[in-house]
């Protein structure tokens, strides 16, 4: 039976979510914990490939198993077994051609920068600023990310294996939180390093660095040649809030947008 995990981490310690050799990531650890207490030699499969020190309330995952535990006992019995930072918020079974990358809908992402005084108990989950930004710029900034766009002034390193840099967002919000500024997004699929480089286009908004009309700009390619493009901020700032799949999920990899 095919298993699905909703899964939540705080990133500190980990080198992102894909496996690397010889570094702690969040797909090696699960995997770990997985066989171990399957038997089998499972593989893992995760909709959202987030970067190193960036963390996550609601990546999805899933993993094909014979092992007759319930579907719903895999939560319990893994969070057992894995570290304080990584936790399983919910395990079911699925239907066969239930795939966690490719029949997602939209992922949602938030980046947090916290403005006020430095605060111990959230430097790990927040970019630290310290003073105030303009957020009435950066929502109207942020208006013109919405939509399908090329987003390659947005990418911190592209992926050779990338063709097509067009992606298409759904909702783009800034907001003030007390005394952090969250960037939300809702999108189809991420470019590597997308979310944090428009946080830092709208950064650099909000601090007077760089004019609204600029972030509307690189996403032409006279921008893209005759702009500096945007700061890519640090990773900890950002979080997967959600993944959503509808009610009937399906794969969607026949859409035109490229699914990375």
């Amino acid at each position: 039976m095919r298993i699905k995990l909703v899964v939540a981490y705080d990133g500190t310690e980990f080198s992102g979510w894909a496996a690397q050799k010889d570094r702690r990531t969040v797909h090696g650890t699960l995997t770990e914990a997985v066989r171990q207490i399957s038997g089998e030699e499972i593989e893992i499969i995760g909709a959202s490939r987030t970067d190193s020190g960036a963390h996550a309330r609601g990546q999805v995952c899933h993993f094909d198993t014979q092992n007759p535990m319930p579907p719903e006992k895999w939560a319990f019995v893994l969070n057992k077994r894995l570290p304080v930072d990584l936790s399983i918020l919910e395990s079911k079974q699925v239907k066969s051609d239930f795939n966690s990358r490719f029949s997602a809908m939209d992922r949602w992402y938030r980046y947090r920068i916290l403005c006020g005084q430095r605060d111990p108990h959230r430097t790990r989950f927040a970019h630290f600023y310290g003073r105030s930004l303009d957020v009435e710029k950066m929502a109207k900034a942020a208006e013109s990310l919405q939509g399908s766009h090329d987003f390659l002034a947005f990418t911190e390193e592209l992926d050779p294996s990338v063709e097509n840099t067009r992606r298409e967002l759904f909702d783009v919000q800034v907001s003030q939180v007390r005394d952090e500024v969250w960037v939300d997004v809702v999108g189809t699929a991420f470019l590597r390093g997308m979310m944090r480089r428009m946080a830092g286009a709208l950064f650099e908004v909000g601090r007077g660095h760089r004019n609204v009309e600029e972030v509307s700009m690189l996403l032409t390619q006279e921008g893209q040649e005759n702009l500096q493009w945007p700061v890519v901020l640090p990773a900890k700032g950002l979080c997967l809030m959600h993944v959503r799949y509808g009610r009937h999920p399906r794969d969607i990899r026949s859409a035109s947008i490229d699914k990375t």
